[in-house]
């Protein structure tokens, strides 16, 4: 834990994935534009830097930001990390991008003899506060073995793909199974509200059987409290099923579930619930059938 790193995106994952990484003893420069979230983890232990300084300085260099178009901008604009970087650096982008977007990252900084991996993470926040989250990897085996040691602290779990853009075509997987399943729920538990029966019930008489799962386990519970403070927001699933979208088309992978899974999600973003934890897509199923999935009153 000798070597500097840069920690770049102190979002809604990145600030507790940022405080792990100083609780384990790693020295830490940050950067967000948010001078809030910067100010609480410097508080931690960590040193405000800009792009050029962290990648001038840092031999290990994690990015954790909404977008692909993001990730390229802070690495190759003008005054950007790559502006400073060392050879032998290795960088990780924790994002959720498009494996297009990935390899190009991966190509750039390859011309200047640094490592990419594309690590994209599943677990929301209350995996990155923990550190039990999932990372999917991409990238050369020993640039993965480079960030073993982060990733220990980070997450419960990770596990190289394969070549570079793996790791990003995993994590648009994983976003294909729990937003379909989240929504499939969803119909699943307005229909038994509609129809008078008890959604707590439901939930406990159906989650041991054949119907349980890691989504109904998370996502119920918090459905029938009507609690949809995000963990993983609506506006970043929006985001990545869109990638799973055009990602698909662009191998002529027809996606007849996901696209209209999108359309839903637009539909949401449409009447503002950009924020509310990917749970709240019940809300859409909810307003066709005019009735809200709660606790029945004792």
């Amino acid at each position: 834990m000798k070597m500097k790193v840069g920690f770049i995106g102190l979002g809604i994952m990145g600030r507790p994935m940022a405080k792990n990484l100083l609780n384990a003893g790693v020295e830490l420069m940050v950067s967000d534009l948010n001078k809030e979230a910067v100010a609480d983890v410097v508080e931690a232990g960590a040193k405000e830097a800009s792009y050029a300084e962290i990648g001038e300085q840092c031999e290990r260099i994690i990015i954790m930001v909404p977008s692909g178009a993001i990730s390229k901008s802070i690495l190759f604009d003008e005054d950007g990390v790559a502006s400073t970087i060392k050879e032998g650096t290795v960088v990780c982008d924790m994002s959720s991008v498009t494996p297009v977007e990935s390899k190009e990252c991966y190509e750039g900084l390859k011309a200047k003899g640094v490592g990419f991996v594309d690590a994209p993470v599943s677990g929301g926040e209350p995996g990155a506060v923990a550190g039990t989250l999932a990372i999917m990897a991409g990238g050369d085996q020993k640039d993965f073995d480079a960030m073993k040691e982060y990733f220990d602290i980070l997450g419960s779990s990770a596990l190289l793909i394969g070549g570079s853009g793996s790791g990003s075509v995993t994590k648009l997987a994983n976003q294909v199974i729990v937003n379909n399943t989240i929504a499939v729920v969803s119909e699943a538990f307005v229909l038994a509200t509609k129809a008078g029966a008890d959604p707590e019930k439901v939930y406990h008489a159906i989650r041991g059987g054949l119907a349980g799962s890691a989504v109904l386990d998370a996502k119920i519970p918090m459905i029938i409290e009507r609690n949809f403070k995000p963990g993983g927001p609506i506006r970043i699933n929006h985001k990545d099923i869109k990638n799973v979208v055009n990602t698909a088309h662009s191998i002529d992978v027809p996606i007849p579930y996901t696209a209209q899974l999108y359309e839903i999600l637009q539909t949401l973003k449409i009447h503002g619930h950009m924020n509310d934890d990917h749970g709240g897509i019940v809300q859409y199923f909810e307003e066709l059938a005019d009735v809200e999935v709660k606790k029945t009153e004792e």
